[in-house]
């Protein structure tokens, strides 16, 4: 099992954004989504505790639980989307959602982004190009190349780069069909988390959206990463980039680490999932995980969670660019609310990826009590992505430490 430091961290205790080790030092957290509220929320341990003191069972049983935490959260999408089905993890939500698209549109082909993570089961691993399965790939997976706001396909930034990756899409609808799989859907993350999480303007993947839908294809929407308000400006990743897709998935930080995920989807889609799939979940949807979404949820609700991601998270990019000004190493900025970072470069005229500078950076920041780490085409982004309570007093110590890693830490 592969860790994130060259110096692994063993952690023993949680609370807010802070974490100790086993020999009692203090980090702060950068990077963790998981505890979506912050490490062990009292309002979230206090429903799991509850509800695992009261019924555990599973979802043959009917049971209350579900049916709230579904009505509440379909009512943070649009109105088409009145239905869930619950799972344990985002890889679970990711492989329904493909079956979804195959009952919708009786083919099977598949595109994904070239550097884009959906999961591990052996259907959604199918889609990591940098994660290749042995035996190789199955023929009815298709790739484009990930966006890329830095160093933009086609070399313009904007609506041509937009223009630039539908017909990128477009080839691939054409070759699955020259092949006979036809073209099921279109899997990707709005936000492109896992490609280094690119500015792309509202309206971006409308060219693309218009591809899907004259191929007669479906889109999902992986917000495993952007969703719940973590953006700021939106509670979904797709609300941002300005588009409506067909499916959508969640997991990781919908229930503050607790092991659950869901695809949520117009009540037609889900009845022909129904209608073509015998599928069910022993833990989906037992009464304790949506005891923790339900908490989760509310937490962000009422605490204006959302609103803190927003302020937070532009104050953070603004100290990012002071940054910027002093070091040369960072080539870019970018994100959006409590998901930001900063591409690390060789040099700013060539934009060549400075990858084993940035591992370098990142364990330096573990060294000095600052957890956050790396992603991107070329692994040289740096990826802060801490809990949703993160405070400006937080970001403060995040730049002050990132200033004295960069100032220390050589290049080459």
């Amino acid at each position: 099992m592969s860790t994130f430091y060259d110096e692994p961290v063993h952690l023993v205790r949680g609370e807010g954004v802070r974490l100790w080790d086993a020999d009692g030092r203090e980090y702060l957290d950068c990077y963790n989504n998981v505890p979506h509220v912050g490490h062990c929320h009292p309002r979230v341990v206090q429903a799991i505790c509850e509800q695992a003191g009261t019924l555990n069972t599973h979802t043959r049983y009917l049971h209350e639980g579900i049916l709230d935490y579904v009505e509440a959260l379909t009512a943070t999408f649009g109105p088409t989307f009145d239905t869930a089905l619950m799972c344990c993890t985002g890889s679970e939500a990711n492989d329904v959602a493909l079956r979804m698209a195959q009952a919708l549109t009786g083919k099977t082909g598949v595109i994904a982004t070239d550097h884009t993570y959906h999961g591990n089961t052996t259907a959604v691993h199918q889609l990591s190009r940098s994660n290749p399965p042995p035996g190789g790939y199955w023929d009815n997976v298709g790739f484009v190349p990930a966006p890329d706001s830095y160093r933009p396909l086609g070399g313009e930034a904007g609506m041509a780069h937009a223009r630039a990756f539908a017909a990128e899409v477009e080839k691939q609808i054409s070759v699955l069909e020259e092949k006979g799989y036809g073209f099921s859907t279109l899997i990707l993350c709005p936000f492109f988390a896992n490609e280094g999480f690119p500015d792309l303007p509202e309206g971006w993947l409308d060219p693309t959206v218009e591809v899907v839908r004259r191929a007669g294809g479906v889109i999902i929407a992986d917000e495993v990463q952007p969703g719940f308000g973590r953006l700021g400006s939106h509670f979904w990743g797709h609300e941002k980039i300005g588009f409506t897709p067909d499916i959508v998935t969640i997991g990781k930080p919908m229930a503050n680490g607790h092991p659950v995920a869901a695809v949520i989807a117009p009540r037609d889609t889900m009845y022909e999932f129904r209608n073509n799939f015998r599928y069910f979940n022993t833990f989906g949807g037992n009464p304790v995980s949506c005891a923790a979404a339900m908490a989760t949820l509310r937490v962000v609700q009422e605490d204006r969670l959302q609103d803190n991601a927003a302020d937070v998270g532009a104050y953070a990019k603004a100290g990012l660019q002071e940054l910027a000004g002093r070091h040369d190493c960072i080539g870019d900025v970018r994100g959006s609310g409590l998901f930001f970072g900063a591409e690390m470069v060789l040099d700013r005229a060539t934009k060549e990826p400075a990858t084993a500078f940035t591992k370098r950076v990142a364990n330096g920041m573990r060294q000095r009590g600052v957890l956050l780490n790396f992603l991107g085409r070329h692994y040289n982004v740096l990826k802060m992505r801490p809990p949703m309570v993160f405070s400006r007093a937080n970001v403060d110590q995040v730049i002050e430490t990132l200033d004295a890693v960069l100032t220390e830490t050589p290049l080459a």
